[in-house]
């Protein structure tokens, strides 16, 4: 278990994605998954309002409304630990406080619970004041209903200033960002946004930790048929840098007796300075028992990828 920078929150070192409950797996499959999870000592899952309204016939809330489902009948929502996000919902858009307020109410409600752990700005709203946002997560905070606050799809800009409004004014501060983050894809994160979050000293729980599928090793030159909703998102990585980053991959995972290669991937992400906790998704038990794994790279075998995929 390991705790994130600036919270007490302990949680398992994979971050249960839940973006596809509710959509790519029904209730029934979603929740054999977190229990499965569970049976492994994992404790966090991340789910946000706005999932899955893209879906046809889906208006958002899908994911939340099943983890409050699993939650409600496995009695264990003590022992979890349950981030979502506001604003990006189509029902609910943007940061004001009154947005913030009515869109925490319903996902409690949908969550089935009377206070949420990590609380996400999930996209950053520069029509509102930022004294408004997080005067409006600081009474929630002292309601009792959420722990923490963190931000996702901020510019470096507006998170240190946001960062600077909170300390000049006695507001919370948020703890986190989830920015994309995995081998294939460095570059996004890399940089002027991972030298704002290690100056803050707070850390990314990052999403695609490996890459929509695409380092679970699935994805190889030739190979057309892969069974997953999500393959054509995952082959915008089938490239040659990608197929070397997985030939490197394959040879450490049988220095780690044949560790499955998402396992790996998530390895190299906990093993970068500003990663907390990866994010993962699986749409199935088998999927999990892959993700789940804890791998830990050599500082040789860390360099290797770095070099790879740099």
């Amino acid at each position: 278990m390991i705790t994130i920078p600036e919270t007490d929150l302990v949680v398992h070192p994979l971050c249960l994605g839940s973006n596809i409950f509710g959509s790519n797996a029904d209730e029934s499959q979603s929740h054999e998954v977190m229990d499965a999870y569970f049976s492994h000592g994992g404790n966090f899952i991340d789910t946000a309002d706005a999932y899955n309204q893209w879906v046809e016939g889906h208006v958002g809330g899908e994911s939340e409304t099943i983890i409050g489902s699993w939650m409600k009948a496995r009695g264990n929502r003590a022992s979890m630990v349950i981030a979502t996000k506001v604003s990006m919902m189509n029902r609910r858009p943007g940061l004001s406080a009154a947005n913030i307020f009515a869109a925490c109410e319903e996902s409690l409600n949908r969550l089935q619970t009377d206070y949420i752990d990590l609380y996400y700005s999930h996209k950053d709203d520069e029509t509102v004041p930022m004294e408004e946002t997080l005067g409006a997560y600081g009474q929630l905070i002292a309601q009792g209903k959420v722990r923490y606050i963190a931000a996702s799809n901020f510019s470096p800009e507006r998170l240190r200033l946001a960062m600077k409004i909170s300390a000049e004014n006695y507001l919370p501060a948020y703890c986190a960002v989830q920015e994309l983050y995995n081998l294939v894809d460095r570059t996004t994160y890399e940089g002027e946004m991972a030298q704002t979050v290690a100056d803050l000293g707070i850390s990314n729980l990052p999403f695609y930790g490996i890459a929509r599928g695409f380092l679970s090793g699935k994805y190889r030159p030739g190979v057309t048929d892969v069974d997953s909703k999500r393959a054509a998102g995952a082959r915008e990585y089938a490239h040659d840098k990608g197929f070397a980053i997985i030939a490197a991959m394959d040879q450490i995972s049988e220095a780690h007796n044949n560790a499955p290669l998402s396992a790996i991937a998530l390895g190299w992400l906990r093993a970068q300075p500003t990663v907390s906790a990866p994010i993962a998704s699986a749409r199935t038990v088998a999927q999990l028992e892959e993700i789940i794994q804890i791998v830990e790279l050599s500082d040789s075998e860390i360099a290797q990828l770095n070099s790879i995929s740099a």
